[in-house]
């Protein structure tokens, strides 16, 4: 009995992994993509972007991306989360008219969580803290010139915003009224929270012409092409959400004239049980010759593929760890005032941003004399005196100074709990000594998304004042560390390094840092 019950498992486990296969995912993608990209024609003044990870499989013409988790939208279990602030967004869709932004989900609905529930309480919330700005703004001025103005950045009179500026929540139908009511009663919460975490709100009054707000798009959306509306028409900033993938059934089977298939609806989603290596990037350049490959050949193609970009990155001095597959498994082993209106370099930079491509440039963290990036790139830098690299990889550096190197092998918290933390008290002693010599500091990890984004902020925490100048600690001594004080200096790190992503477990190992008196031990 004990044997056919393991039989069963087995077969069903066979079953799956079949119906999961790596041609599935890459076919169902290919044709998921098809679907984007006649969307994005219809408004091609607005620039896509990719809600990482899983958006990001599904073009590869994505002009930046973002990062909008489905768990900060969850039914009834709402929040909005300060370290994910996507400001960049809000800045490029004031420049550009509005934005469309591309997700998927498994799950058999229309759309994922973060376009039902995450991101329209974002755009509420922004609307919201806009609205109150301005408001602060025209009572102080009232008081001194009751003909003073407000202009935005392009010299329009913004004075009378504040009158109908809407500020009311946009949720899909598909969210029940109840629920919204429950939304609704912490919009004023949340919107303090934003106000108080040191936000540049300032540059989107600056930037914004019109409130955000949200409109869905799917594969069952009727749209009918000859009544498409301009979207200067709207009184709105569309943030047009688009679930690329098909909500019929769990799979489909599917046929061409030479292979049969199954759709695997975001199939982009986890994509380290399934993608054996291969990236997004790599895909887009390799991805007729993998769908026309056929399922038997897909896997031995997809082998070749990344073990000759591995390779090639390996060849141009780039870390480029070796893929282990097991056969047996689809599975991989790898501030501004409100009196000082902000310069709007910041916002021309974005517009020539394309974060799709994975060879992005460093990011600086405004005048604080340091950088932040991916491992790859901290050895080619030419203006930086000195890097900390914290890839568990070591990556040589052709640098005049033994000093100006320091190698740090940090693992995700996933792997070691404790990894960033050990390694925190050699980082900080390697950043004052150079920071407190005017020299400039690139901190750099493989993806320069998570860990060298929690080293940044351990090390603004601990070495820099509020108003980002070093003052080796002063400031940090005189004050009590609480997460709230940790989060501001992180909203500050994400205004410039618009994808960073920390880990809530890297967060975690930080504050620990900063709250347990480390800092005071090696300093």
């Amino acid at each position: 009995m004990e044997e056919g019950r393991l039989s069963i498992y087995r077969v069903s486990r066979s079953i799956k992994r079949k119906e999961n296969s790596l041609y599935n995912a890459l076919r169902s993608i290919y044709e998921d993509s098809i679907f984007i990209g006649e969307i994005s024609q219809l408004w091609p003044q607005l620039p896509l972007l990719a809600n990482l990870r899983c958006g990001f499989w599904y073009s590869p013409n994505f002009h930046s991306t973002c990062y909008f988790k489905s768990t900060d939208g969850h039914t009834n279990n709402c929040s909005f989360n300060t370290s994910r602030l996507n400001f960049h967004v809000a800045l490029l869709a004031g420049q550009k008219g509005g934005c469309v932004i591309v997700d998927s989900t498994r799950r058999g609905k229309r759309f994922p969580d973060s376009m039902s529930r995450t991101i329209p309480i974002w755009t509420c919330v922004l609307n919201r803290a806009i609205f109150n700005y301005l408001n602060r703004i025209g009572e102080r001025d009232s008081d001194f010139d009751s003909d003073s103005n407000i202009y935005n950045r392009n010299g329009e009179n913004t004075s009378h915003i504040s009158h109908d500026w809407d500020c009311s929540l946009h949720l899909p139908l598909w969210v029940s009224t109840t629920e919204k009511a429950v939304i609704e009663d912490r919009l004023e919460e949340w919107t303090k929270q934003l106000e108080a975490s040191g936000a540049d709100i300032a540059s989107l009054v600056f930037s914004l012409k019109k409130p955000l707000r949200p409109l869905w798009i799917s594969q069952k959306t009727v749209i009918w092409l000859n009544e498409v509306p301009d979207c200067d028409s709207w009184d709105f900033t569309p943030i047009i959400l688009v679930s690329a993938s098909s909500s019929t059934g769990t799979f489909q089977i599917r046929t061409t004239s030479e292979f049969s298939w199954k759709y695997i609806p975001g199939a982009g989603d986890d994509e380290e049980s399934w993608a054996r290596g291969l990236s997004p990037k790599v895909f887009w350049k390799h991805a007729y010759e993998l769908i026309n490959s056929g399922p038997d050949l897909c896997n031995q193609k997809v082998a070749t593929i990344v073990e000759k970009d591995r390779v090639y990155r390996a060849h141009r001095g780039r870390n480029a760890p070796q893929v282990t597959v097991k056969l047996s498994k689809l599975a991989s082993t790898d501030h501004h005032s409100e009196q000082e209106p902000p310069l709007y370099s910041d916002i021309s930079n974005i517009s020539n941003m394309n974060s799709a491509q994975e060879d992005c440039i460093i990011s600086w963290l405004g005048s604080t004399n340091i950088a932040v990036g991916k491992a790859e790139f901290g050895t080619n830098v030419p203006k930086v005196d000195c890097i900390l690299n914290c890839h568990p990889v070591l990556a040589s550096a052709c640098l005049p100074n033994a000093i100006a190197y320091l190698h740090l092998p940090i693992v995700s918290s996933k792997l070691d709990r404790f990894s960033l933390l050990s390694n925190l008290p050699s980082a900080f002693n390697f950043a004052k000594l150079n920071l407190s010599k005017g020299k400039s500091l690139l901190v750099c990890c493989h993806d320069g998304e998570d860990i060298s984004i929690c080293v940044c902020l351990a090390i603004l925490t601990s070495l820099f004042n509020d108003e980002g100048a070093f003052d080796d600690g002063k400031s940090f001594n005189e004050t009590c560390i609480t997460k709230w004080e940790m989060r501001r200096r992180l909203v500050f790190i994400c205004k410039y390094a618009v994808n960073a992503r920390p880990s809530r477990g890297n967060l975690k190992q930080v504050f620990s840092f900063l709250s347990g008196g480390r800092v005071s031990s090696v300093s």
